[in-house]
């Protein structure tokens, strides 16, 4: 959901070459694997500590990358009276948000929806539990956030989120090449492979000690069994797959020739089974509670 511009440099000039516009979101395709997609959220969730209770005012709770809203009411189920609100970048997701989810909360607390841009997002007030959920491996900058992000909890505070870390797997990998062969390179290079920026579980770890937390940090594989036709491709069309169908939207021949060539590329890699497609996904979870 968020995109940098790349210096490129040459002995005669120094030139810049901007980076692919941000993708343009679905909602609807995201929430097609909404079990799936919830899961590693869910399971973050349960070991998230208890959060200090301010005197004077309610808990306050951001989101960042919160999509169509889907996880972040789950917020609101554990923290009843808390003010949640979450933050990202997409028109269409934020659209999706606000209808269905804002609002007061039954147990006292309110649910609001914001645009903010999570490379530049820095906190305007104290927050006791900043959590993102699938959404900073689309932020190259996003470690460089973590001592802002920290710096706005209390004593107490906790900063959690988890990512896919499936980047070199088969689903990535292949649309990474088909991106840079010859029939595709000149409007498609880099988009396939846009994630080189994430850390391993060990330099988070790292990085969120330095900051002065206590941090639980450690990885899962999902051994995601998806059903129907072409589960891969209809998985990846809501998520990795956006930033190509965004730069092909206005070509529809030449985006039915690319997800031709790229589904047949995941039936090999993705054979279907008697009840099934097995679909392994890695992610990496992070939870640093600041010290009191």
């Amino acid at each position: 959901m968020h995109s940098d511009t790349a210096p490129s440099t040459s002995s005669a000039a120094t030139t810049t070459v901007a980076a692919p516009a941000p993708p343009v979101w679905d909602p609807q395709q995201y929430l097609r694997h909404a079990d799936h997609r919830t899961r590693p959220f869910t399971d973050l969730l349960a070991r998230i500590p208890e959060l200090p209770a301010p005197a004077d005012r309610p808990l306050r709770i951001a989101d960042l990358g919160c999509g169509p809203g889907n996880v972040t009411v789950l917020l609101a189920d554990r923290w009843p009276g808390a003010r949640i609100t979450g933050f990202d970048l997409s028109p269409e997701m934020l659209a999706r948000a606000d209808q269905e989810y804002a609002g007061p909360t039954k147990g006292g607390g309110t649910l609001d929806f914001r645009r903010a841009d999570l490379a530049r997002w820095v906190p305007e007030e104290p927050y006791d539990l900043i959590v993102s959920n699938a959404a900073l491996q689309w932020v190259p900058s996003h470690p460089g956030s973590f001592p802002a992000w920290v710096n706005a909890l209390p004593p107490g505070g906790t900063f959690a989120f988890q990512i896919p870390g499936n980047f070199t797997s088969p689903s990535h990998a292949l649309l990474a090449a088909l991106c840079d062969t010859p029939r595709w390179r000149d409007r498609l290079a880099g988009h396939g492979a846009r994630y080189i920026h994430l850390l391993e579980p060990a330099e988070y770890l790292a990085r969120l000690t330095e900051l002065g937390c206590t941090a639980d940090v450690w990885e899962t594989t999902y051994y995601q069994l998806l059903q129907g036709p072409d589960p891969v491709l209809d998985w990846v069309k809501g998520t990795a797959l956006r930033p190509v169908l965004t730069a092909l939207r206005d070509d529809p021949a030449a985006t039915e020739h690319f997800l031709g060539q790229y589904r047949d590329l995941l039936r090999s890699a993705y054979p279907p089974g008697p009840r099934g497609t097995v679909f392994p996904f890695r992610r990496i979870f992070a939870i640093a509670r600041k010290e009191a």
